[in-house]
């Protein structure tokens, strides 16, 4: 009980009362306005929104199965070892860090430049930035990487290795094993991650209030706006209840398809 108690206190609470001020006018009357000015504001920063966590997502995907998928088939121990202990460190790293750590990263006179010049990749005058949606994707990729890899490869790790060996002894190669055996089996630890992924990138503001807060930018940065220069709370909750939808469609997929799942068992 007292768990239940600290869930609706600090969850369901806070989240039913922001939902319901997106519906509410400044006179305490119901409206849809809060909810039309902002599709007329930010519908596009919406989709980039969405873009963006889509893309980043897909590629935590597929940077996942593949850091799971050699700590499971590689047969250089050295190798493996290597990344079991590196792979895991941007867990450890805040947001505000990391996107401090990038903002010095891919910079236009930052340590991706200065060490692409120094290797004679590219002259001095082809140097970019590339602190705009590109970043804020890099950002996304390599903190959330980690988290869904840990996942993953403890799934791969926890699989019966008979049919991974029998595969082997039929001469199949690792990459084909890795898609045809190991990912359909841990498919749903895979896909657990990347909606908890989803819904943890949605709700990021410092990554792109620092990387790109430039328009078009995430709807957090719009909230934050929204609050601290207008004071506007029923356009910010607006926003909000745009991506408790977002959130939502995700997670409704996910159990539409577990349902599907269990009922075919």
């Amino acid at each position: 009980m007292p768990a239940l108690a600290m869930v609706a206190l600090f969850f369901l609470y806070p989240l039913g009362l922001s939902a319901l001020s997106a519906f509410q006018g400044r006179n305490g009357g119901w409206t849809l306005a809060n909810i039309a000015k902002a599709f007329e504001l930010y519908s596009l920063d919406m989709a980039f929104t969405l873009a963006i966590v889509l893309l980043s997502s897909a590629l935590v995907a597929v940077l996942s199965v593949a850091i799971g998928g050699y700590l499971t088939l590689g047969e250089n121990r050295v190798a493996v070892t290597l990344l079991r202990w590196l792979y895991r460190w941007p867990l450890f790293i805040p947001f505000i860090v990391a996107a401090q750590m990038m903002r010095s990263f891919l910079a236009k006179n930052g340590l991706m430049n200065n060490l692409l010049i120094g290797g004679s990749v590219i002259e001095p005058l082809q140097a970019a930035s590339l602190l705009d949606w590109r970043g804020v994707v890099v950002t996304f990729v390599w903190k959330q990487t980690p988290f869904v890899a840990l996942m993953v490869a403890g799934a791969m790790a926890s699989l019966d290795r008979s049919t991974i060996e029998a595969a082997r002894d039929l001469g199949a190669g690792r990459l084909r094993i890795l898609g045809e055996i190991v990912v359909p089996q841990v498919r749903p630890t895979l896909v657990v991650g990347l909606i908890l992924s989803f819904v943890t990138m949605l709700s990021v503001m410092s990554v792109p209030m620092m990387i790109n807060p430039n328009s078009p930018t995430m709807i957090t940065v719009d909230m934050a706006y929204r609050i601290n220069a207008h004071g506007d709370y029923g356009v910010a909750n607006a926003l909000g209840f745009v991506s408790y939808a977002m959130a939502g469609l995700v997670g409704w997929f996910y159990l539409r398809h577990g349902v599907r799942q269990g009922g075919a068992r």
